[in-house]
């Protein structure tokens, strides 16, 4: 009896156990960021400077649908992103940086789950990028972006789903590799692209057909569409999908990335490079 008794015990004190290493990775990945002022400058300043020259080059030569929308106004939600995704690039390079130094090594000898490991590094690297890309947003006014309420917080949620969905992957990505060189090859060769073909740069509808199947291949279009109608309220007549189909999309995108994060940090025993 006395044995029996003690199993709820031995694991609530695993799970607390489980839960602090993931709240304590989480608060490492955040004050190790704060702390190099050049990474917070380089994340915004490359979007934003994207944004202003991309969007004042194509200026009254990009129309979107039926509107007299501006590039620069189309192009917003496709900058935001791009700090979403720089960031979490970003932050994953930590996991090859963890490694190398040791770190990590000694984090996974630890009593824990790797679960907990995982989620306190993606979610670390999620909620900077979050941060990063709603900072953004104190430029929206100066194209005459306002939004209420409701969609402060679907701009809320849509953004912090693609900050996890993106730095799950890059978590997937980095945790192989023992080299930075390696995973920016990576990167350039996927997950740039992934950005390319979500409707960042133009829209669904006005893309060839193979391109716009492609397009609708990738999950980050969803939450493109979402950002922007979220953004747009007048223009979410030409929303390509319904906001529910495309949050259920991109949620499922989440699970599954974390679930490939988590896989692939159970198959690899960690190693410090040589």
């Amino acid at each position: 009896m006395a044995q029996a008794a003690t199993i709820p015990v031995v694991q609530v004190l695993e799970s607390n156990t489980a839960w602090l290493t993931a709240f304590t990775l989480w608060w490492r990945e955040l004050v190790r960021f704060y702390r190099q002022r050049s990474r917070v400058v380089g994340v915004i300043a490359s979007p934003l400077l994207f944004w202003i020259v991309i969007g004042s080059g194509f200026a009254n030569s990009f129309r979107s649908g039926n509107t007299n929308q501006h590039y620069l106004e189309y192009f917003f939600p496709g900058s935001l992103i791009m700090i979403v995704l720089f960031t979490s690039i970003f932050a994953m390079m930590s996991v090859i940086e963890d490694r190398n130094k040791g770190f990590l090594l000694s984090v996974l000898v630890a009593p824990v789950h790797r679960s907990a490991i995982v989620l306190g590094k993606i979610l670390g690297g999620a909620t900077l990028a979050a941060i990063q890309g709603v900072l953004f947003l104190v430029f929206a006014p100066a194209i005459g972006i306002h939004i209420n309420f409701s969609n402060w917080l679907l701009v809320f949620l849509i953004v912090f789903l693609i900050s996890f969905a993106l730095t799950a992957l890059g978590f997937a990505i980095a945790w192989p590799m023992d080299s930075p060189q390696a995973f920016h090859a990576i990167v350039n060769l996927f997950l740039i692209p992934l950005w390319l073909l979500s409707g960042a740069l133009f829209p669904v509808n006005g893309a060839s057909k193979w391109m716009a199947f492609v397009m609708r291949l990738n999950p980050l279009t969803y939450g493109m569409d979402v950002l922007r109608t979220a953004l747009f309220p007048a223009a979410a007549a030409q929303s390509q999908f319904s906001a529910g189909t495309s949050l259920a999309i991109v949620g499922v995108f989440c699970v599954f990335v974390f679930a490939w994060s988590f896989i692939v940090a159970n198959r690899r025993t960690t190693k410090p490079a040589a």
